[in-house]
């Protein structure tokens, strides 16, 4: 662990932690990948509730409850659809980490569980969505010392590995 971050492989739905973030879709009404998995895990009730929620834009974050999952609260984010790296890309999906941070911080977790986001179908290149994920989550904790733990939950060793080098190349500076 570095400053508060932990990189693990492991599943998402299965964190025993305050709140897990889901990269969910715009309209919040459930998907593939880790979206699919959270609904599932989740229950019934999380779809209903999305549904009062008018989706979310990208780059934003909404909370539910947990429900059945081990996690209180679920931060529902929407990271960018990959098109090269011209449209914006970054900003936005540092902008989904930032987001569901302050929303963590908002509902009182201290502890925040993320996937990869936008590196499934989405098509954002691991490497760069690392450097994005750890970059943002590092500048978020130091600024906010409300947030005790972000664990960065890969779904594979490939991915976590990708994470540690990101952040090993941002502790060295």
């Amino acid at each position: 662990m570095s400053e508060g971050i932990t990189i693990k492989v492991g599943d998402i739905t299965k964190e025993n932690i305050d709140a897990v973030v889901n990269a969910a879709n715009n309209s919040l009404l459930g998907g593939g990948g880790v979206d699919g998995a959270i609904h599932k895990a989740a229950g019934p009730r999380l779809l209903e509730d999305c549904r009062g929620l008018g989706g979310c834009a990208t780059g934003e974050a909404k909370v539910t409850g947990g429900y059945k999952m081990p996690a209180r609260w679920i931060i529902h984010t929407v990271g960018p659809i990959w098109h090269g790296g011209h449209d914006g890309e970054a900003g936005l999906l540092a902008s989904a980490y930032r987001r569901s941070l302050e929303e963590a911080v908002r509902v009182g977790a201290k502890t925040v569980a993320f996937p990869a986001i936008s590196t499934g179908v989405y098509g954002y290149p691991k490497e760069k969505a690392a450097a994005v994920a750890v970059g943002a989550v590092k500048k978020f904790l130091e600024q906010n010392p409300a947030i005790e733990e972000v664990r960065l939950v890969c779904f594979s060793e490939e991915s976590a590995e990708l994470h540690r080098q990101a952040l090993a190349a941002l502790t060295a500076r």
